[in-house]
């Protein structure tokens, strides 16, 4: 029997903290005085003592170290909890809006998702519209630490070959966490405060700007207005793209960059792919419209770049309705969505660095038919992949083109058509943010789909966010035996 007070502790504690940080929106609409702060102060309430009680509860069984069960376990249950308290101040706003939306809201903002439940975002309270920004920060923090403490430790989808890179937990999960959170958290503080002046040196209002720079850097792509990034077309798009980049990043570089270890940033092949795949991509895409529409050169580099930085980062924003530029741009977005950016890093989907693995595994699987005598072994950054890491890796792949079939199947039965099914699984699975078609495209939202499709939706971001595995072991009676 697994020993819940452990898990219970954790999220008691962080529940509470989100309750606590629901008094700055609160503070905003006052100061604002549109009378929607109540909402902001009845979910603090219930969160603060929910949590509260949880943790304490619980606080008998801390431990320094958890089980694997436990680990799985809090991972994930960590991404349920969190969004079911975020939600509360949706469902109790004057916006009318059901538990299915106001759920959905609250998983695609924490997962930094960005898929959006709602229109008319331009009349929102300014409070809500920052906790909408809030939420997508937190995720962004959030997955980084995941990303360099739990999933090493779990194994999960070839992320152990970071262990040896400060990530080596051995056994001592929670004050890893907390070490590595503390690290990092001044780091993510000063990306955002430096997005934050970037865009308001550049005419954004201060509203504008903090929003936009909480969901730029935590790569989640909520924004304050209907038009998305459109209404702030000109310099902040390249603002947006440079921060963008850099949050796609590993952090761990950049712990080691201002510890004056510059040479493994610098030399990162994931870094050396990711930005090759940007650059290449935006130049192919903007050659593409200068030809075929006639465009200025520097409308269609900068809409390229940043259209292209935001899907394959999963930021989600989106400065123009890229549909427009035709069946290839389509093509080329669907699946740069596909690619997503750094390990250790805010970003979501596939990962750069499993890309270079596969293909490293393939081209000594090519060097071996020609030579059969011959010892090869698949590489990446230098270093010999295991088979342990490379069996994970093929997993991961298998695992998550079954997981996009099905629940492309799934949406097409709820009465979906097959470009929305389609691009809906997998945005939600890649947290990508928009998908294609009239519905859920660029210019549209995910407001007009049915329940059924929205919580498998839902379902969807959850497992994508948490690198499947950690999800789905958790419904095998292994891991409850074990």
């Amino acid at each position: 029997m697994i020993d819940l007070r452990p898990v219970g502790y954790v999220i008691g504690l962080l529940v509470a903290s989100l309750g606590a940080s629901m008094l700055v929106p609160m503070s905003i609409d006052l100061i604002y005085r549109n009378g929607h702060w109540p909402v902001f102060l009845n979910a603090a309430v219930i969160s603060i003592l929910t949590g509260g009680l949880v943790a304490l509860s619980s606080v008998n069984a801390t431990t320094a170290r958890l089980s694997l069960q436990q680990t799985f376990l809090l991972t994930t249950l960590v991404w349920v909890a969190l969004p079911v308290f975020g939600a509360l101040p949706f469902l109790f706003s004057p916006l009318e809006a059901d538990v299915t939306d106001a759920f959905f809201e609250a998983m695609s903002g924490m997962t930094t998702t960005g898929s959006t439940a709602f229109s008319g975002l331009d009349d929102f309270p300014e409070g809500l519209l920052l906790w909408r920004s809030m939420l997508q920060w937190f995720g962004g923090i959030g997955i980084v630490v995941v990303a360099m403490v739990f999933l090493p430790e779990l194994r999960v989808g070839g992320m152990q070959i970071f262990r040896s890179e400060a990530f080596d937990t051995m056994g001592k999960i929670l004050p890893r966490a907390a070490e590595i959170a503390s690290q990092i958290s001044w780091i993510y503080v000063v990306l955002t405060m430096l997005c934050f002046l970037s865009y308001l040196t550049l005419g954004m209002s201060s509203f504008d700007a903090i929003n936009h720079a909480l969901t730029t850097v935590s790569t989640g792509g909520f924004s304050t207005t209907d038009a998305s990034f459109g209404a702030f077309q000109g310099p902040p798009e390249y603002v947006a793209s440079i921060f963008m980049v850099l949050a796609s990043l590993p952090f761990v570089r950049y712990i080691q960059l201002v510890s004056g270890t510059a040479r493994p940033f610098f030399r990162d092949s994931q870094i050396h792919a990711y930005l090759l795949v940007i650059t290449s991509m935006a130049v192919v895409l903007a050659l593409f419209q200068i030809v075929e529409d006639e465009r200025g050169f520097e409308e269609s580099l900068r809409e390229a770049f940043f259209n292209v930085t935001s899907i394959i980062s999963g930021t989600g924003y989106a400065s123009v309705d890229y549909q427009l530029w035709g069946s290839f741009a389509m093509v080329v977005f669907f699946f740069i969505g596909l690619i997503g950016g750094c390990a250790g890093s805010t970003c979501c989907s596939v990962k750069i660095f499993r890309y270079q693995i596969l293909m490293s595994a393939i081209a000594t699987q090519i060097r071996r038919i020609h030579s059969p005598h011959g010892v090869f072994a698949p590489k990446f950054d230098d270093r010999r992949v295991s088979e342990e890491v490379l069996s994970s890796v093929m997993a991961f792949f298998v695992l998550f083109v079954v997981s996009l079939g099905v629940l492309s199947v799934s949406l097409g039965m709820t009465g979906l058509d097959f470009v929305t099914a389609t691009s809906g699984a997998a945005t939600a699975i890649g947290n990508i943010g928009p998908g294609l078609g009239p519905i859920i495209g660029p210019s549209g939202y995910f407001g007009p789909l049915n329940d059924g499709a929205k919580w498998l939706l839902i379902a969807g971001m959850l497992v994508g966010r948490l690198e499947l595995m950690a999800v789905y072991v958790l419904f095998t009676t292994a891991f409850w035996r074990g």
